[in-house]
């Protein structure tokens, strides 16, 4: 008989295969919680269109059960199994007509495939949970071979069940993560790892843009030969060739999948990404510019500059994270690329001007996967359950005509110190993040040279 103990690679720092299958099945328990959580929305009865009765909107808010997923079955021409982007189109007040929905191709699939067989917001929700469940499940295991146990700040973390199925965004996490497995747990030539990573992280952009990101820290790793340089090619200082086939696999992904929609209809597929370039800076986007300056949101010349100054921030933002990540590649000799990605993406989820509740679930992977210390992470967590929660109830009261100021009771209180507390610990993330050991080198390391052992003795 095979002990699976000595196979290559099946044992992992402080977790064994039963391990590993343990954590998956605590993270099912906890994706169930995440759609019982949602469901709480739906029915009991349903009207014509397949919209929850009684009282679906005040439910949603009130019992902060809401999720897009639910909410968009009317509106995108969801409920009638229309074909996501080939026949619709944006009016000029802004309105998405003709299946056209307001993320990029692959989401629209996944969306379209979730309603396929159902007539009603509740079968969309339930359908929609078990096309992602996977995807979920996959981050688990791929985290616990990266990380081991610290894969379950992931597979039971409160974000999971409060945003697993708020939006379509376990399956852009998955590819985000699979990436990161493939370049630090194969053992094929960086190049060859870099160009699958890439090809995920298109597929990603391809579902949700932010993966498209850590296209740039991916190259500047592969530029620089990954780890200690030690994979650069003979008598060269920097591997472009290598650098330049990861941007180039990436950009190719993204414009494979997007071709055939394109071309199907084009004013469709366009209208998806007019949508975003023309969504302002309000109630919805949940964002410290709104928060800070929502009293300006009215005028015509603040989202204007919005529309510049949002966005020049998130690439300063970048600049900054692959500055430094260069400098550290100076002192340590490796450049990292994990750690300058978290940096990056802590600036977009601070300065750009959407900040929806479910992108927690971007950065939760990064508390697995980079050591900083747990105080950060438990900070964060309490910031964004007070602002996942307390959101929900402040629409409730706003809908209500209840008084809800920050005086008035402890809903906007919260609201409050979720918002400006998930802020200002992103600045300090940002840094955190950069400085912090990467948990997955030296293991890799470790599991390599176990490898290497276990392939002798067995």
């Amino acid at each position: 008989m095979v002990d699976l103990r000595r196979w290559p690679g099946s044992r992992w720092r402080g977790l064994t295969l039963s391990g590993a299958v343990s954590l998956c099945l605590l993270s099912a328990v906890a994706l169930v919680l995440g759609w019982a959580n949602k469901a709480r929305c739906t029915g009991p009865g349903f009207d014509v269109w397949g919209r929850s009765t009684p009282d679906y909107q005040e439910r949603a808010y009130r019992d902060a059960c809401y999720s897009d997923i639910q909410n968009l079955w009317i509106g995108r021409d969801i409920d009638r199994h229309v074909f996501p982007y080939v026949h619709g189109g944006i009016t000029p007040d802004g309105s998405l007509y003709g299946g056209v929905v307001e993320y990029p191709v692959l989401s629209g699939l996944l969306m379209w495939l979730g309603a396929l067989f159902v007539e009603t917001d509740a079968g969309f929700l339930l359908a929609s949970a078990l096309l992602m469940a996977p995807f979920g499940l996959a981050v688990t295991w791929w985290l616990g071979r990266l990380s081991g146990w610290r894969a379950l700040l992931w597979a039971i973390g409160p974000p999971v069940v409060l945003y697993a199925f708020h939006n379509w965004d376990l399956p852009v996490v998955a590819c985000a993560v699979a990436a990161v497995f493939v370049v630090h747990r194969w053992r094929v030539p960086l190049r060859r790892r870099a160009l699958v990573a890439a090809v995920l992280l298109g597929l990603g952009a391809a579902l949700k843009l932010y993966p498209a990101m850590f296209v740039l820290p991916l190259a500047l790793y592969v530029l620089t030969g990954g780890r200690d340089g030690a994979e650069l090619p003979a008598r060269s200082r920097f591997d472009v060739a290598g650098a330049l086939g990861a941007v180039g696999a990436a950009v190719g992904t993204v414009v494979v999948v997007n071709l055939p929609f394109a071309i199907a209809g084009f004013g469709g597929w366009l209208a998806s990404f007019e949508f975003q370039s023309r969504r302002q800076v309000d109630l919805s986007t949940n964002s410290v510019w709104y928060w800070g300056f929502r009293h300006w949101t009215g005028d015509e010349e603040f989202q204007s500059a919005m529309g510049v100054i949002s966005p020049a921030l998130v690439l300063l933002s970048f600049a900054v994270a692959c500055l430094a990540g260069w400098w550290l590649l100076r002192r340590t000799g490796t450049f990292p690329w994990v750690q300058v990605s978290a940096a990056m993406l802590c600036g977009f989820l601070l300065l750009h001007k959407v900040h929806s509740p479910q992108y927690t679930l971007w950065l939760l992977p990064f508390f697995v996967l980079l050591g900083v210390r747990w105080g950060w992470i438990a900070a964060y967590l309490v910031a964004d359950v007070a602002m996942g929660i307390s959101i929900f109830h402040w629409l409730y009261l706003n809908m209500a005509g209840e008084p809800s100021g920050i005086h008035d009771g402890f809903t906007a209180q919260a609201l409050m110190i979720g918002v400006w507390g998930r802020a200002a610990l992103l600045v300090g993330l940002f840094v955190a993040f950069l400085s912090a050991r990467a948990v997955i080198d030296d293991r890799t390391r470790r599991s390599d040279a176990r490898g290497a052992v276990n392939h002798r003795s067995w």
